[in-house]
């Protein structure tokens, strides 16, 4: 009898030895195809929380073991925020090693081109924690932004240089700009500052200049013939008359035709209205816009206009009356599609 009680605890004893080495060596998560996917700890979780999570996102199979490793591995008193890679067959040791050592993966952060503050905040909260609200904050925060070489709610945006860029998702708001900030003032190399002096103008002229040039054409083959005549006008002193920066002071970024009662609207950043660069950028530039205001065409002209067969190139003009007769031209096209 007592040896069949010994052999029963014996087994009992490997049964739960087997079952512990299960819980804390044995696979436990699975991921899609069997590839690395994302996985974000909010900022305030709790290990329960983040099992939860686990679960739901279908990627552990057992939440009860993997809350019993946490609690063995002290995770619920070394929770740290970030966003992990998490590896298909991975043991609930492995995982919480990983989410317990807080050595988070970096995002990819890539954008393009942003009007105004308030979409540029609300796309850096669709992939940071941060939210839209305390970035945009940040980016009105008049004394914060003067610390930043002077920069205004006006020219907070000059910083934001269109690329792909490493941060991490927990970046706050204040830390984040911080980092655009040395990203733009790395851009700014001795060869581009030795270019914008040449042609007399500051970074924010620059850019300003540029955002406009991003506006008119998305043909990177012309921009520099664009920029040429908006530099001629500034050198000229002559109103800049830029359409884009109309759209800008009405706030109706879709306006595909520009009338006589919204080149009255009172603005600085209407160029038919106040003469010389207008007091910030009306987008942010992409790098090939910026390059060809620092490289702008030297010509003779003064004036272009959309060409009329759609294809998204222009006519550039040195004379009022010729470049008239290409405005007539592209006149008749939006009269005739309709467009009033």
């Amino acid at each position: 009898m007592k040896k069949w009680i010994l052999i029963g605890l014996l087994a009992g004893g490997v049964l739960l030895f087997w079952y512990g080495y299960r819980l804390v060596f044995g696979a436990n998560v699975m991921t899609p195809e069997g590839k690395a996917v994302e996985f974000t700890i909010a900022t305030g979780s709790d290990y329960e929380i983040v099992g939860e999570k686990l679960k739901t996102a279908g990627l552990i199979t057992d939440v009860r073991g993997f809350n019993q490793v946490a609690r063995l591995m002290n995770y619920h008193r070394n929770i740290k925020p970030g966003r992990y890679m998490i590896d298909h067959g991975m043991s609930n040791r492995e995982l919480i090693t990983l989410l317990r050592s807080g050595n988070q993966s970096p995002v990819k952060f890539t954008f393009v081109k942003f009007r105004t503050k308030e979409q540029l905040a609300a796309y850096t909260a669709t992939k940071l924690e941060m939210s839209e609200k305390d970035f945009l904050a940040v980016l009105n925060d008049r004394e914060f932004l003067k610390k930043h070489n002077g920069l205004t709610p006006e020219t907070a945006m000059t910083i934001f240089i269109p690329n792909t860029y490493e941060v991490w998702w927990t970046e706050k708001p204040e830390a984040f700009f911080n980092r655009m900030f040395k990203e733009y003032k790395r851009f700014w190399n001795d060869e581009r500052n030795a270019k914008r002096q040449k042609w007399g103008l500051s970074r924010l002229e620059v850019m300003t200049v540029a955002s406009i040039v991003e506006e008119e054409t998305n043909k990177n083959d012309e921009k520099n013939t664009v920029a040429g005549v908006y530099l001629n006008r500034v050198r000229k002193k002559w109103p800049l008359e830029a359409d884009p920066t109309v759209k800008y002071a009405v706030g109706d970024f879709t306006l595909k035709r520009i009338l006589k009662s919204h080149l009255e609207t009172d603005s600085p950043y209407n160029t038919y209205l106040y003469p010389g660069i207008p007091p910030g950028p009306i987008c942010t530039p992409s790098i090939p816009s910026i390059e060809a205001v620092l490289n702008g065409e030297k010509h003779g002209y003064m004036f272009f206009c959309a060409r009329a067969d759609g294809s998204g190139y222009h006519h550039f003009s040195k004379t009022l009356a010729e470049h008239n007769a290409y405005a007539r031209e592209y006149h008749r096209m939006l009269n005739e599609a309709g467009i009033r």
